[in-house]
């Protein structure tokens, strides 16, 4: 009788945990590329291969995030966006994860 709720909890345990390596992995990856384009002229000259460059650096689970960059006021800003799926069986659940670094 445990058992079905122990299982569900250890689950639920490993897709919270992943999706924290995803953020994590996420916003390593734009916090990089921020800087990048800020301090290394010659890595990251311009918007795409900023881009670029933070898609290179981001190591998490087996997902693809969109990577863009821009110049607005704040800096150099890379943002970071992917939509984490979990499987629950029956149903499927979309979990939208974001980040965003600007670096002067």
């Amino acid at each position: 009788m445990v058992l079905p709720a122990f299982i569900t909890v250890v689950i639920g345990g490993f897709y919270v945990c992943m999706i924290a390596l995803t953020l994590s992995s996420m916003h390593f990856a734009v916090e990089a590329a921020a800087r990048c384009a800020s301090v290394n002229a010659t890595s990251c000259p311009d918007n795409s291969s900023t881009a670029s460059y933070a898609a290179a650096h981001y190591a998490g689970v087996g997902l693809t995030p969109t990577f863009t960059a821009s110049n607005p006021s704040c800096g150099y800003q890379v943002a970071g966006s992917v939509t984490f799926a979990l499987d629950m069986g029956l149903s499927s659940i979309s979990v939208p994860l974001s980040t965003t670094a600007c670096f002067p």
